[in-house]
């Protein structure tokens, strides 16, 4: 029984192995439309599908960054100035990659529909909640039946899995977990496949300690006096214990554009990838438990106000 079972894992492993080294041909002809390029993951993606010669066009939020961007790549790739948070903005970019990517990957069909082209295959990563506006982009630029394969890489967090703390952050990463999994079923008749990247804690301008300070003091400074009576003075005092776990994220930023990296170029991609060891281990595990022993796990770890019970 446990012989035959061990076979069984094997020979699905060795499977998995062995679809997971197929790469899409001729990546040199493909085109990768990468978000969030000034920093972080999308700063490090970019460098590296650049490095293995794909034609990158980055998007930041600033021309700095994209100057910046551009000094460290080679000619080949493209930057252009995006805020997602505007539709002027969102519409003037899909035009600019139309532009640059021309009849060799979508292009304009001469009654005006959007059609796609079977090969070179478009690429595209995000690195924050971009399906929203990728989503009718995708749709139109494909045909139902097509053999053109589309990637998409959505860039969610563990947090998107068990939230940790309030605030906007884990909501928006929960955002992104059910938009791409309903992105995934949707568009999969279409042609796109989508995978969501579920990186742990890493050391991205984000997970800042001087910039985490600073906006726990900004926040502490505008609460009422009842909130500060509620919460007591220690809550906000006892942060830098927080802090201080920011100060251990993971630096090996490749853990995740190398998942990512995969998820646009393998020819059978996965629908998740959980990067670093402490999501893997532990906020995983976690986050599959019952919902009491995780309220009590993390309720033993955290802070307590000054008025809780």
């Amino acid at each position: 029984m446990w012989l035959y079972l061990a076979v069984l894992v094997g020979l699905y492993l060795l499977r998995r192995w062995h679809r997971e080294r197929q790469r899409v041909p001729d990546l040199a002809e493909k085109y990768v439309l990468i978000t969030g390029c000034d920093s972080g993951f999308g700063n490090l993606l970019a460098r590296q599908l650049d490095a293995r010669g794909l034609r990158v066009l980055a998007a930041c939020l600033t021309e700095p960054g994209a100057a910046q961007l551009r000094a460290a790549a080679s000619p080949r790739l493209q930057t252009l100035v995006l805020d997602v948070t505007s539709s002027e903005s969102i519409a003037a970019a899909a035009a600019w990659v139309a532009g640059r990517v021309g009849d060799r990957g979508t292009a304009p069909a001469p009654d005006a529909s959007v059609r796609a082209l079977p090969h070179p295959r478009p690429l595209l990563a995000g690195a924050g909640f971009w399906g929203c506006w990728a989503h009718p982009w995708l749709r139109c630029h494909i045909r139902p039946g097509s053999k053109n394969a589309f990637a998409a890489g959505s860039g969610s967090a563990i947090l998107g899995r068990i939230a940790f703390y309030g605030g906007g952050y884990c909501p928006s990463k929960y955002g992104v977990e059910a938009f791409s999994d309903s992105l995934r079923r949707e568009l999969r008749d279409f042609g796109v496949r989508v995978s969501i990247i579920e990186p742990g804690c890493f050391r991205t301008p984000i997970v800042n300690s001087e910039a985490a300070r600073d906006s726990v003091a900004h926040a502490w400074s505008r609460c009422s006096d009842e909130v500060r009576q509620a919460y007591g003075h220690h809550y906000f005092s006892t942060c830098d214990g927080f802090l201080r776990l920011l100060s251990t994220a993971n630096s090996n930023l490749s853990l995740v554009t190398s998942a990512m990296e995969h998820a646009l170029t393998a020819e059978h991609p996965r629908a998740r990838y959980t990067c670093g060891l402490d999501s893997q281990l532990y906020y995983i595990p976690l986050s599959y438990l019952p919902s009491s022993w995780t309220d009590r796990l993390l309720h033993s770890s955290t802070l307590k106000p000054s008025g809780s019970a």
